[in-house]
């Protein structure tokens, strides 16, 4: 199991092979690799699941809010930081 981090594309990332997406993680854009879903096509409003600076999944926001409710249930929402520092423990993931 993995700790997923969700977030909203913003963007695609011209000059990186369609690999890197601009994504807004809990109010930070954030840039992310969706390089481990080739199959997958990203545009703005999709929402994705992050880990290590990496997209492993294209959901919902339904997904989306699943996923932060997770977190929220070990007692680490938005509120204390983790999401924005597990968004960024990648330092090529920061803007």
């Amino acid at each position: 199991m993995c700790l997923g981090i969700p977030g909203r594309v913003v963007g695609m990332l011209e000059g990186y092979g369609g690999q890197l997406a601009l994504v807004d993680v809990a109010g930070q854009h954030r840039k992310v690799n969706v390089g481990m879903l080739p199959e997958e096509t990203f545009a703005p409003g999709d929402w994705v699941i992050i880990h290590m600076g990496f997209v492993v999944e294209k959901t919902n926001a339904a997904g989306a809010d699943a996923a932060m409710a997770g977190l929220e249930l070990m007692g680490r929402g938005t509120g204390d930081g983790l999401v924005s520092d597990v968004a960024s423990a990648d330092p090529g993931a920061s803007t």
